[in-house]
């Protein structure tokens, strides 16, 4: 039996049931998540170091990274990492500074000039998972834009090793982008922390980062009131839309790169040549046996699907009503085909495209929405971490002209305070 199901021309009536991803249902946690809010909320500091003791296994007197860990993560970080640290962040850098906001100013009737100024949010927190793999790419995909946009407090919390460290990757890479407030604290209590405050950690305004289900109930439970998130996001996951000739050594190890993020993530190759499907599944076998973190992507794959359908009208369709949090498209038409995508997170366009480049070092941003949440929502980029302030500015003569319609419109909604302070404007 083939370690990925292979589906072969399903029916529409069948898609719904295929595009579902691995069951996520963070509700069940709220109630456990809640908790912890309130007591990190209630007792602070206090609250942090008892959950770190008790989910992390490691005792932390000082919560904050101190300035000679920071140097002791330098002092251990290879030459070659800090050099391929250094041309990811300038590539991210240089796409990122592109998006900086202009407008001019727009004078939409003679006398009413309107124009918008964008601002960076003052206190936004970073979270950086821990788990099983030293996240540092995170760092730099949400620290980068963030200093780009002008944050004014940077917070970030990423969980302790068993000994109280934090990775030197990804100290080094914080610091690398201009981060300095680091604090060792991970789960549902760091996104507590920077929600409400701690004796130690900022309350910060919006808060932006990957985790775990008590990580992702958390974000959702305190973004009903107390902060703003980046958005909703789920195990990760990719589309891959080939033809006969692509080649399913790389489609194979786009399929396993996405599988090994985790047990839950999702990978799906839609195609209309069997004979691509048969050569994928058996590279697929083929390159599993060498890859290390076997027990996830077993696990990644069996919710994963190789789908062939009769035609690119069906592919294009089917991979639009997914709508995936990564689509790599490697066809040899593959511009003709982005042209009718509208819902995907970040594409890759042909043969030498691989996700690892967007996930490290070309320059997008990798922190996506995910679970079909693409149909509304966009990726992190430089406008997540700014908000926009609207100005106008009205001459008397520009009111006067104006006034009639603002009279007949608040008026018509029955709010005569709104009617009479143009009124009197206009009548002195």
């Amino acid at each position: 039996m083939a370690i990925v199901e292979v589906l072969k021309y399903p029916s529409r009536s069948q898609w719904a049931l295929l595009q579902q991803r691995p069951f996520d249902d963070v509700s069940e946690l709220h109630d456990t998540v809640r908790s912890v809010l309130e007591d990190v909320r209630l007792n602070g500091d206090e609250a942090i170091r008892r959950y770190t003791e008790r989910f992390d296994k490691v005792v932390i007197d000082g919560l904050q990274v101190s300035n000679e860990e920071f140097l002791a993560a330098e002092a251990s970080v290879s030459t070659e990492l800090k050099d391929a640290i250094s041309v990811a962040t300038n590539n991210i850098t240089s796409f990122h500074a592109a998006q900086r906001f202009e407008m001019r100013n727009i004078a939409t009737m003679p006398g009413v000039e309107c124009w918008q100024k964008a601002v960076a949010i003052e206190k936004i927190g970073l979270y950086v998972p821990g788990g099983t793999a030293p996240l540092f790419s995170t760092v730099m995909m949400l620290a980068v834009p963030a200093v780009i946009a002008g944050c004014g407090e940077i917070v970030l919390c990423t969980p302790p090793a068993a000994d109280g460290s934090i990775h030197p990757a990804v100290l080094y890479t914080a610091r690398a982008c201009g981060v300095s407030k680091v604090f060792k604290v991970g789960g549902a209590q760091a996104i507590a922390a920077m929600a409400y405050g701690t004796e130690s950690i900022p309350k910060v305004y919006k808060i932006f980062g990957p985790g775990n289900r008590y990580v992702t109930a958390a974000k959702q439970l305190v973004s009903l009131q107390d902060v703003a998130i980046d958005m909703p996001a789920g195990p990760s996951e990719v589309m891959i839309i080939a033809d006969a000739e692509a080649n399913p050594a790389f489609i194979a190890a786009d399929f396993l790169s996405q599988a090994e993020h985790g047990a839950d993530s999702q990978s799906i190759l839609l195609t209309s040549s069997e004979q691509l499907a048969a050569d994928v599944a058996l590279e697929i076998e083929r390159q599993l046996a060498s890859l290390p973190r076997r027990e996830y992507i077993d696990k990644s794959l069996s919710h994963s699907k190789i789908i062939i359908l009769k035609d690119f009208s069906e592919i294009i369709d089917f991979s639009n009503r997914y709508a995936p949090e990564h689509l790599i498209i490697q066809t040899a038409n593959y511009a003709d085909i982005s042209t009718k995508i509208v819902n995907a997170g970040s594409a890759f366009l042909g043969a030498y495209s691989p996700e690892s480049a967007g996930d490290y070092a070309s320059g997008t941003n990798h922190t996506l929405p995910t679970k079909g949440f693409v149909c509304m929502y966009s990726g992190v980029n430089l406008d997540s971490f700014v908000k926009k302030i609207t100005f106008q500015e009205l001459t008397r003569e520009g009111l006067q002209t104006l006034a009639p319609t603002i009279e007949i419109l608040a008026a018509a909604e029955s709010l005569e305070a709104h009617k009479n302070a143009v009124s009197i404007r206009v009548r002195t």
